[in-house]
Formats: structure tokens, C-alpha cells, sequence
């Protein structure tokens, strides 16, 4: 076994992951299996640079959120705003922090910018994408400004008598956005404002946006541009999408934090599918937002299980749709040592590489029907592969030591 292990190890190069696939996907998808490790995010970059000059990507999308992604967006397509003012406000869940983040951003503006100099159509630039809804931990957001966004360009372009509703009714039921994120309401579900009046009242409203928005396609296209058409199709699910979720974090049942991470999954696989038509697009979020298997985490001392945006988004495409999931050996900083033998990660480990590319279905055959035993983690931030779901995803990525920094 050992053996026919080493045998199917790779670098891990852009060329060897595209090598792995049947066809060319629309959506390639990378995940990780913990958050906020520069390491992750250097492969990350690593590899996406790797797809543009190589394979033709020209979009990479986060786990971040999807609106304040747009300011990232129209920094790198258009010098708008500053490198600074991009990290701190263009990136959710404290992302712009992150050094390789800062990089990947300044990459993307440098080559869009060399482009621009040397007179390349704008199909050439390269496109920065978040596909998390507009939520964070502590919170979800206001359905303000996506709901605001999506009237006004409405308002711009087609007749009022269309309109459901004018910008002061929908600034009165909106109200004051603290009612929105009310940091208790995410364990309180009774200090959610998701099923007032006002909040139903909305969810009909965006509803009747959104349709009057799809009804007027070919109209909106020619008076403004597909970019800003497409863009009001983002303000439109990620208005849907909260009100749904601030709806669900109302709800005092038992199911109520499955509920919502599906909703989350949910919002992602919209924005995902939405990107595919741009395509070909890199993604990279966690494994369990990526996967093609159903999700499990506890959380609030409950078992959680919920189908992945990654599982949505193959239920829909297909094999256009490819998931290479990162598998780590060590991060000892975090407490997590030498995984042990009988292991997935443990068998890895003992690969004589510090880093490589393993085709997953492979692997899977040759370790036969008797997977390795699960790793446990020792660390919550953490979470190792689950050996039984091996063989759903093209690829894994491991890293055998993960450096501090």
C-alpha cells in the first residue's frame, strides 16, 4: 500500500491538478482544512497564478463576503480606491489582515494593470470574487444595502409604475440597522428581528424585485451594461439570501443551526453558480463548503448536518464541477502533532515530500475496502479528511508541515 502510494504522488502544480480531471471544469475548486494559515494561502496564490498564465483562469473566488468582495473587484479591474482601504473594507471574517490576502490583491492589480498598458481586450483582466454571503460570526448582515442597490438600479431603468414599492417605504421597513445585527440574535433566536412584520413584508418586496428584475432581462442589458445587470443579480440573491437567513436565525427550533448552515451553503452555491457562467473560475474555501458529501460539525452541543455549497453546485454541474481537497500533517503552533500511522494524514506523512498532489479515487482504490482510521484532532480549528469520503473529490493537496506565520 505504501508502495502504490508514492506512486500516485505528484508536485503540486496547476498542470498535475488539471491532469486529474476528464474535462476542463468551470469551477475548480480548492479547499482547506483550517482557517487563517498564511501557508494555505500562499499555495492558493501559487496555484492561481499558476491557472492564469498556464490554463486561462481569469476569476478567483473566497470564502468572503460577496459584497464587500465588489470593492475588491473594482480595485484590481480599475485602480479604484486604495490598496489599504481594499484590505480593510473590501474582505469579511478578517481576511484582509492576512499578508498573502494583501498579496494575492496587489497581484491581480499589477497584471490587470499591465494588460490595460499594453492594450489587451478586457476579457484578459483578471476578476476577484466573494462568494460567502454578507455574514460573519457574530452577525448577519442589514438587507440595507443589497436591497437598496437592487431598487435603485431597478428605478434607473424601468418604468415606476413596475416598481412594487418606492425607496421610503422600503427605507421604513428596513428601519434601523442595529435591529439586523443584533450580535444576541445569533443564540437568542427571540432577539431576531427575521420574522416581524417588517421582515415579511420585505421578503415579498425582494421577491418582487428580483422577478421584476429577471422579466426585464434584454431591457436592462441594452439600457445599462450585462455588468450591471449581473451585478443587480447579486444584490438580488444576497437580499433574498439574508432575509431567508435573518427568517431561520428566528426560529426556536431544535433544527435551527442546521437550518442556517444550509442557508449559508445555500447563498454560496447561488454565487458560485452564477460565477461558473463567467468561467473558468478558481475557488478556494473550506473543505466542508467545498465537498460533494453532506457536511457534519456540532456546534451549540448538536450534531450538524447539511448538504455543501460544493454538493449543491456538482448536483448541478457535474463534472464541470471538480473539488481537490488540503490535507495537513502537522501545525504545531496549534497544538496538532505527527498524525499517527494508521491514518489517512499518517500514511501521507510518510511520503518523502514536503508537499505534493495525490489523485484522490486512486488513492481510495489502493488503500482498498478497509479505509484508515479517522484522525482526531486536537484542536477544534482543525478537521482532518474523512477517510470513508476519499474517493469524492479529484485530488488532495498535502502539506506535511504547516510554519507558524
Amino acid at each position: 500500500m505504501a508502495t502504490d502510494t508514492k506512486d500516485i504522488a505528484r508536485p503540486v502544480e496547476a498542470a498535475a491538478v488539471m491532469g486529474l480531471l476528464p474535462v476542463r471544469p468551470r469551477l475548480l475548486a480548492l479547499g482547506e482544512p483550517t482557517h487563517g494559515e498564511e501557508a494555505l494561502l500562499g499555495l492558493r496564490n501559487e496555484l492561481f497564478r499558476q491557472l492564469v498564465e498556464e490554463e486561462g483562469y481569469r476569476t478567483i473566488a473566497i470564502e468572503s463576503d460577496c459584497l464587500a468582495g465588489l470593492i475588491v473587484d473594482d480595485y484590481v479591474t480599475s485602480g479604484t480606491g486604495t490598496l489599504d482601504q481594499v484590505m480593510e473594507h473590501g474582505f469579511s471574517h478578517g481576511w484582509g489582515a492576512f499578508a498573502a490576502n494583501r498579496e494575492l490583491v496587489r497581484w491581480i492589480r499589477a497584471h490587470n494593470a499591465r494588460a490595460d498598458a499594453e492594450g489587451r481586450p478586457a476579457s484578459e483582466r483578471l476578476r476577484f470574487a466573494g462568494f460567502d454571503g454578507p455574514l460573519e460570526i457574530t452577525h448577519a448582515a442589514s438587507p440595507r444595502q443589497a436591497l437598496t442597490a437592487l431598487h435603485r438600479h431597478l428605478a434607473a431603468h424601468v418604468d415606476v409604475g413596475l416598481l412594487p414599492c418606492d425607496a421610503e417605504a422600503l427605507d421604513h421597513l428596513l428601519g434601523d440597522d442595529g435591529r439586523w445585527t443584533e450580535p444576541a440574535a445569533m443564540t437568542d433566536p427571540s432577539r431576531s428581528v427575521g420574522r416581524s412584520a417588517e421582515a415579511d413584508r420585505l421578503r415579498l418586496l425582494a421577491d418582487d424585485l428580483v422577478a421584476l428584475l429577471e422579466e426585464q432581462t434584454p431591457h436592462l442589458i441594452a439600457a445599462a451594461s450585462r455588468e450591471e445587470w449581473e451585478r443587480a443579480r447579486l444584490y438580488g440573491r444576497a437580499a433574498t439570501g439574508l432575509l431567508r437567513y435573518h427568517q431561520r436565525m428566528a426560529d426556536a427550533s431544535p433544527d435551527r443551526l442546521a437550518r442556517l448552515t444550509g442557508r449559508r451553503d445555500s447563498m454560496m452555491a447561488g454565487n458560485l453558480l452564477a460565477l461558473a457562467d463567467r468561467g473558468p473560475v478558481f475557488v478556494h474555501a473550506h473543505n466542508a463548503h467545498l465537498q460533494r458529501s453532506r457536511s457534519r460539525m456540532r456546534m451549540g452541543g448538536r450534531p450538524l448536518e447539511w448538504w455543501s455549497a460544493g454538493a449543491l453546485v456538482s448536483a448541478r454541474l457535474g463534472q464541470e464541477y471538480a473539488f481537490v481537497a488540503t490535507a495537513l500533517g502537522t501545525i504545531r503552533h496549534r497544538g496538532v502533532g505527527v498524525p499517527p500511522p494508521d491514518t489517512l494524514e499518517g500514511l501521507l506523512y510518510a511520503l518523502p515530500r514536503d508537499r505534493c498532489l495525490v489523485d484522490a479515487r486512486r488513492l481510495a482504490a489502493a488503500l482498498g475496502d478497509a479505509p484508515p482510521a479517522p484522525r482526531v484532532s486536537p484542536w477544534f480549528g482543525y478537521s482532518p479528511l474523512d477517510p470513508a469520503q476519499l474517493a469524492d473529490g479529484e485530488g488532495v493537496v498535502f502539506l506535511r508541515d504547516v510554519p507558524q506565520g
